[in-house]
């Protein structure tokens, strides 16, 4: 447990979730453990994503992957935010071309079946993974990762919304409009599938963290699809109890929260939640963001994932212009979405190179 609240100036993604301002700023990638890494690719060929998530060999493994390349300052545990609907009984597959297919939860004999209780068993190979990883990254077990003990180990969950999203719609969507209907027209019904995620989450999030995780994201990837009443009771309190819950057993644990496309309710959402840091989708400009979130909340973002595609000088003036615009703050640089599966490799590493010249 230590290790959580390890705070030494190896660390420099870890001083800045704690609220330094370091320069140039620590980076990680969302989805820097993806298809376009050609070790990554090798590996996907040989066991299908979710035994890939389930078997903490493999995600050990592709977690450690774009350490080992680039010397990511924050490792990010490889996972999926559906492991914990599916942890509870929801049937889930993934289907090539087409994504996560779930069996789809509209009504109260639905919700019923769900049992929160197999959470701890189903999970047990995540929290080994973690355990491992925190083991490697600290040193212990070197296993080719140069920079060990100055890479921090991020845990990671969906947040409540965004996996009901999936869980009522049975699968992805643009607009998720029959689990925002439901939102409406069954508000019991929702708010009861929401306070089960709300409690589960905090619990799987807090194993993280005691398994190794040494700071953990909430992931809600659909939180701008809600008009502001709803962003309000689905986004921002759920948001609020899951850190609360955290912060009474891990006080010291840094939590990052990703409201994406949450536009001007992102302030709102970076005061009442409580969350340490927030990271900004694409859209958000860090410049504005940074007078109106408040000092003592951290910036994560937010380079548009297809300039990294692109590549070139247009990625080096965009990642420089998000880069400067955190300088003085607690930044993490990152960016405001996932990483392309079809970026080159050296795209990235150019990136990182970019971003770690000091100016």
């Amino acid at each position: 447990m230590s290790s959580n609240t390890h705070t030494s100036s190896s660390k420099r993604l870890l001083r800045t979730l704690n609220g330094e301002a370091m320069w140039p700023p620590p980076m990680w990638l969302m989805r820097q453990a993806g298809r376009f890494l050609p070790e990554f690719r090798a590996m996907r060929a040989k066991a299908d994503f979710l035994t890939r998530c389930m078997t903490p060999d493999i995600a050990t493994e592709l977690t450690l992957q774009p350490i080992r390349r680039f010397g990511m300052d924050g490792a990010i545990l490889f996972s999926d935010i559906l492991i914990l609907p599916w942890a509870m009984g929801q049937s889930l597959e993934f289907v090539e071309g087409k994504g996560p297919v779930l069996g789809a939860i509209r009504s109260e004999q639905d919700l019923a079946k769900l049992d929160p209780k197999r959470i701890a068993d189903v999970t047990a190979p995540v929290l080994e993974t973690l355990t491992r990883l925190n083991k490697t990254l600290n040193g212990s077990e070197n296993i080719g990762v140069a920079q060990a003990g100055a890479t921090t180990l991020l845990g990671f969950t969906g947040s409540p919304f965004t996996v009901a999203c999936y869980m009522v719609e049975g699968g992805g969507s643009r607009e998720f409009a029959i689990t925002r209907e439901m939102a409406f027209s069954e508000p019991a019904l929702f708010d009861r599938l929401m306070a089960l995620l709300t409690e589960t989450t905090a619990t799987y999030l807090c194993a993280q963290i005691e398994a190794g995780a040494e700071a953990v994201m909430l992931f809600d990837s659909w939180a701008g699809l809600l008009p502001p009443s709803e962003f309000r009771r689905h986004v921002i309190a759920p948001t609020r109890q899951i850190v609360q819950h955290i912060k009474s057993r891990h006080p010291n644990v840094k939590i990052i929260g990703f409201p994406r496309l949450g536009g001007l309710l992102v302030p709102e959402y970076a005061r009442d939640t409580g969350v340490d840091v927030v990271a900004l989708d694409t859209g958000a400009d860090i410049a504005l963001m940074r007078d109106l979130i408040p000092q003592h909340v951290g910036l994560q973002g937010n380079l548009d994932p297809l300039a990294v595609l692109a590549g070139g000088e247009a990625m080096r003036r965009e990642a420089l212009a998000v880069r400067n615009a955190g300088k003085g703050r607690a930044h993490v640089f990152n960016l405001g979405h996932g990483v392309m599966p079809q970026t080159p490799v050296d795209h990235v590493a150019d990136l990182v190179k970019t971003v770690r010249e000091t100016a």
